[in-house]
């Protein structure tokens, strides 16, 4: 069944990859590609769970890129957990110019129009004890990404026709839930998966300042941790499109002003520069081979124009000893990133040494029979254990290929 569940889901997502890669010149930036992979695409008894439109949002000005009302869907707790909130960050990429902003507004990274009217809770989401340990019973919502900045642009290109209100969104997004039961809360986890996982260290403090100061509020950033590496080529992709974020959707304003102190605003774009900044208590799930980053960060066909890297981009059991070796300094950068994090006891840290994109919407991944664990810990207990501090939690795995409890990702179509 588990076969059958990630042929369905890798089928789904690469057909959709392979298109915006052939109409959109092969750059995986102007789509939502594997965060499609925390959603969950088959399996019996899923929890479907409506969209809310944010009605009061028009006259703020939080609106989607192409001006249509941003929303979010959310399932009530209950029992020991109906006062208790968790704030799901949607993901999927990111638009760095008007062309591409211009395409993903007629998408549901763009605009509430296209959006799904429900959409499947599962992993974190999921409201089944067997499922969710910790969280099942809180109230859960995610909040749906519609503005391509990471919720975190505030300008407007009216020639275009699109409104860059990420900020906006935000504050109207938690504003309405405050007003739903969220401003009493006795705990409160705000988290985030790829986008939304820099969304969920972006906006961390801030969350936290939203909240009575007698609730217990931290953060979890999930296949967030985008690092500011070379490409194969020795180029900077990813630098390169955040550059072109910052500048394009007004995001400098928002982003933590001890870090724009000192370093240039697209620089504070990088979770690397954050993490050890914020005062909330954050953990960072994430893969060591994160797929997203080798595809479009690492490895993009624009950096391999001889195609030298395509097979292991798409398999990583295709790559060559030197590609390996590559992969295992990338690795050796994010752990040099999370050193001076992980010092706080506050703080927490899974960081699996998987070739994976997003381990807690997706059940398999999150907790199930064999889901991947570090010391035999799973990510739903590990993250349960530092939320409620039953322990403190720095879990870092050896490097691959030692993990054989890991979900990777194969991107070859059959």
């Amino acid at each position: 069944m588990k076969l059958f569940w990630v042929s369905i889901v890798i089928s789904l997502a690469c057909s959709k990859w392979v298109a915006g890669f052939m109409e959109y010149g092969y750059n995986e930036t102007e789509i939502a590609l594997l965060e499609g992979y925390g959603e969950s695409k088959v399996g019996a008894n899923l929890l479907m769970v409506g969209l809310t439109l944010i009605r009061g949002a028009g006259a703020k000005r939080a609106v989607c890129l192409d001006g249509t009302l941003p929303g979010y869907h959310l399932h009530r707790g209950y029992g020991s957990g109906a006062n208790s909130w968790l704030i799901q960050l949607e993901g999927g990429g990111w638009c760095n110019n008007i062309r591409t902003c211009v395409y993903r507004k007629t998408s549901r990274r763009g605009s509430s129009k296209y959006m799904e009217k429900q959409l499947v809770f599962s992993g974190i989401l999921s409201n089944k004890a067997e499922e969710n340990p910790d969280f099942f019973n809180w109230n859960r919502v995610k909040v749906r990404y519609c503005d391509g900045a990471s919720f975190s642009g505030d300008s407007e290109d009216k020639a275009k026709e699109l409104q860059f209100r990420g900020e906006r969104i935000w504050l109207a997004a938690m504003e309405d839930l405050k007003s739903k039961g969220m401003s009493s809360a006795k705990q409160a986890l705000l988290s985030g998966c790829s986008a939304g996982g820099v969304a969920a260290i972006l906006h961390c403090d801030k969350f936290r300042g939203l909240m009575p100061g007698t609730t217990k509020v931290k953060c979890l950033s999930d296949a967030g941790l985008f690092l500011d590496a070379n490409d194969v080529s020795g180029g900077r992709t990813l630098r390169n499109l955040y550059s072109g974020i910052v500048g394009l959707q007004g995001v400098k304003p928002n982003l933590p002003q001890y870090c724009t102190n000192h370093l240039d605003p697209t620089s504070c774009f990088f979770p690397q520069n954050l993490i050890s900044s914020v005062k909330t208590p954050l953990f960072i799930l994430n893969a060591a081979y994160d797929s997203w980053q080798i595809q479009s960060s690492l490895a993009p066909p624009a950096a391999d124009p001889a195609g030298y890297w395509r097979d292991c981009r798409l398999n990583h059991a295709k790559c060559t000893s030197s590609q390996i070796n590559f992969l295992q300094g990338f690795r050796n950068q994010m752990l040099n990133a999370v050193k001076r994090f992980s010092m706080s006891k506050q703080n927490g840290l899974f960081i699996n040494s998987c070739f994976a994109h997003c381990q807690s919407e997706r059940q398999d991944t999150w907790f199930a029979d064999d889901s991947p664990v570090i010391g035999k810990k799973a990510i739903a207990i590990a993250v349960g254990d530092w939320y409620f501090d039953r322990t403190t939690v720095k879990a870092i795995d050896c490097p691959y290929p030692c993990d054989n409890s890991c979900h990777n990702l194969n991107f070859e179509r059959a």
